[in-house]
This record gives C-alpha cells, sequence and structure tokens, in this order.
C-alpha cells in the first residue's frame, strides 16, 4: 500500500524530478488520484512543468509556481499545494528542491504532513555526483535538508548513474556506497 504523501529530495542532479514524475505516473496507472507538485523553486532548469501535457494525458493534477519556464526569477509556491494537502482521495508526490535551500519550500507545510502521518520521504541519490560522492557527503546533505524542511527521511533511492554512459557495473558499483549510506 503507498503513502498518500511521498516526498522526494536530494541534492541536485541526483535526479528527483525523473524519479518523481515515473512514480506519479505509476500511482496514476494503479487508478489513484494523482498530484505531483514541483516544489523546486530554487533551480528552473530540471522543471515538471517540461512533461505538462504528457502527466495531464495520464491523468496527473500538476502543481508548479506560475513562473516555471519563464526567465521570471522569483521563488513562490502556488497556492494550489494547500487544498491538494487537504484532498484526502488525492496521492500526492512531491518534487523538493536540490539542497536545503530548496527544502525551505516544504518546511511551510511540515506540520501538516507530520499531522497525517501517511508519508515518506525519500532521498534520491547519484554517488556520481559532487558532492554526494562520499557516504558521508550525502549524509551531510540529508541533514541539510532534515533541518530546513523539519522532516526525517524514511527511505533512500540509489539513482547512482553516468547518464548516457552508464552501465549494469556502473549500478553496481554504486551498491557499497548506498548500504553505507543507509547504515
Amino acid at each position: 500500500m503507498e503513502n498518500r504523501l511521498t516526498l522526494f529530495a536530494g541534492h541536485y542532479g541526483s535526479g528527483k524530478t525523473n524519479i518523481a514524475i515515473n512514480y506519479a505516473l505509476n500511482l496514476a496507472r494503479k487508478g489513484h488520484k494523482t498530484v505531483l507538485a514541483d516544489l523546486d523553486i530554487v533551480n528552473p532548469y530540471f522543471r515538471t512543468k517540461d512533461s505538462a501535457p504528457y502527466l495531464e494525458s495520464e491523468g496527473i493534477e500538476l502543481i508548479v509556481s506560475e513562473f516555471a519556464n519563464t526567465n521570471v526569477d522569483f521563488p513562490a509556491l502556488p497556492k494550489s499545494v494547500y487544498g491538494a494537502l487537504a484532498d484526502k482521495g488525492k496521492y500526492i508526490v512531491m518534487d523538493i528542491g536540490g539542497d536545503d535551500r530548496g527544502a525551505y519550500a516544504l518546511g511551510r507545510f511540515a506540520p501538516q504532513i507530520k499531522r497525517e502521518g501517511d508519508y515518506r520521504m525519500a532521498f534520491v541519490v547519484n554517488c556520481y555526483r559532487p558532492l554526494t560522492r562520499t557516504p558521508e557527503e550525502a549524509m551531510e546533505v540529508m541533514a541539510e535538508i532534515e533541518a530546513a524542511c523539519n522532516l526525517k527521511f524514511t527511505d533512500i533511492v540509489n539513482n547512482s548513474n553516468l547518464g548516457s554512459e552508464t552501465t549494469a557495473e556502473t549500478v553496481l558499483n554504486s551498491v557499497p556506497f548506498v548500504e553505507a549510506l543507509s547504515a
């Protein structure tokens, strides 16, 4: 059984947006009313807004800043996030900003998320990216995000890859890293 609220956070370039989109698609295809809320108001480069037509065709409600995909640099959260959180008939997937500054946006909703208690928060990590190349570096990023949003991680998603150069060996070589991080 899935949690009603699933939050994906991690450092820049970890792949959280792709993971969040695919998780939302999975929920929708199982018949759940699904909302994908893009709370990454810090990094304008990898946005769920780019996939809006496809997500909508799959029945996923997308919540993004009205300034997404513009050249306006204004970190604004859409008010519709509050309404989505209040609607217990919807499953919500949140894509959180890439560091502690991005996680501050999630902190606004932490009391409501904790009260409901039906959530999981996954740390998406790629051990081949700068600033998360060792378990210690990744733990530091995790701690910064947790402190900023006032929520604890419950899961780790190993998304270690080298883009188009990824091999099975690339992924298998990341397993000891994630095992150490998990410990």
